[in-house]
């Protein structure tokens, strides 16, 4: 069971929603930064948006990923998120081992998160966007 697992704090790991300016428009990713001097395994992402729209509750599917390895100080991008679910809240649950430990988090980011005044550059990705740490 989930509550017999010990579960370590998180740390040294970031989600980030950063947009990319290509020849097709701007693209919207999510990204895994590791910022650990040891390399992530088996890297597991849940994600799932899920809110109210127009006066009605609203939920995306949930997609699930995998990253066998994430190396120290390096960085995944996740999946491509469409601007049209930043209305909703986007939940995205990370697990992952180092040597034999388990971690896991869960990354919020609410529809206010997307406000331009709150997008940053993000050193470790070159792209402006949200982080989450």
């Amino acid at each position: 069971m989930k509550k017999d697992i010990d579960f370590a704090p998180v740390t040294g790991v970031k989600l980030a929603i950063a947009k990319e300016e290509t020849e097709s428009g701007t693209e919207w990713g999510v990204y895994i930064i590791n910022l650990n001097l040891i390399e992530l395994n088996t890297v597991m992402i849940t994600s799932r948006g899920y809110g109210e729209l127009d006066g009605e509750q609203r939920k995306t599917s949930t997609l699930r990923h995998l990253i066998k390895e994430l190396g120290p100080q390096c960085v995944a991008k996740v999946e491509p998120i469409d601007p049209a679910v930043f209305c909703l809240t986007n939940e995205f649950w990370v697990s992952y081992y180092i040597l034999d430990q388990i971690f896991d988090k869960k990354f919020i980011f609410t529809p206010g998160s997307f406000d331009p005044s709150l997008q940053q550059m993000i050193p470790e990705l070159g792209l402006v966007g949200v982080l989450h740490s």
